[in-house]
């Protein structure tokens, strides 16, 4: 049975986000088993190597700034440090990554839109979005600005959640995601916005891998490869872009 179609309107993205932001953190560690942290490490290891493109790096849909941390520790074990910035739509959520990245003087952090990115052409190495490119009210879009804003060779990259492929796995994913995460979100977060009622309805409905790599190629993205994690309930989809596309 389809299910209606989620709303994703900017008022209701940022009231639900600035209203969960003071325990986000806390109930993702907890809903995720503290999973989430790893994913994040491994996107930061993947993308940034000796071969990645020369420049500064981007977290698109920030949040609370755990993805453009993980890749600012990355840069430290490297001793390849770049300039790291971080957008978001929710006012709150960036107070607090500005709270955690302060003794960083090569992270940056601003309230934003995804679908129309204040920064120029061409402007960064690494493009990368983790859990925030399904909150985005027009997909398409906002990969397209990701795509404006990359260094042609360098790389574009949305870490998401999907559908484990195996059968067992994918009816037990489907039942925490519709039955049990909503509750324990309401619970833990004192949500009366249904934030977490949203999240499982926005993973459901949202694209799978395959779908997120045709989107990336039909933009000018190649070299598109797909990693799914933990059996597939995330998957990380990344490329990068052809130098010849404009």
């Amino acid at each position: 049975m389809d299910l209606p179609p989620v709303n994703k309107s900017p008022e209701r993205i940022r009231r639900m986000f600035d209203a969960v932001a003071p325990r986000y953190d806390g109930i993702n560690r907890l809903l995720s088993f503290g999973i989430d942290i790893l994913w994040r490490k491994f996107v930061a290891r993947k993308l940034l190597h000796d071969q990645t493109a020369c420049g500064d790096v981007l977290d698109v849909c920030c949040g609370t700034g755990d993805l453009a941390l993980a890749f600012v520790k990355r840069q430290r074990t490297m001793k390849a440090e770049r300039t790291n910035y971080g957008i978001d739509f929710s006012p709150e959520m960036i107070e607090i990554a500005k709270r955690k990245g302060n003794r960083c003087s090569t992270l940056h952090f601003s309230v934003g839109d995804a679908l129309n990115l204040p920064f120029e052409d061409c402007r960064f190495a690494v493009v990368a979005v983790a859990f925030g490119l399904r909150n985005v009210c027009d997909t398409q879009r906002g990969l397209a600005e990701m795509v404006r804003v990359c260094k042609p060779g360098g790389t574009v990259a949305v870490l998401e959640f999907s559908m484990p492929t195996l059968p067992l796995l994918r009816h037990f994913y489907r039942f925490y995601l519709c039955s049990m995460l909503p509750r324990l979100g309401k619970w833990f977060s004192k949500d009366r916005d249904q934030a977490y009622h949203y999240f499982s309805e926005s993973v459901l409905q949202f694209d799978q891998p395959a779908q997120l790599a045709e989107r990336l190629v039909q933009l000018g993205v190649g070299n598109v490869q797909v990693q799914p994690m933990t059996f597939g309930i995330v998957t990380l989809t990344w490329g990068q872009r052809n130098p010849t596309h404009s």
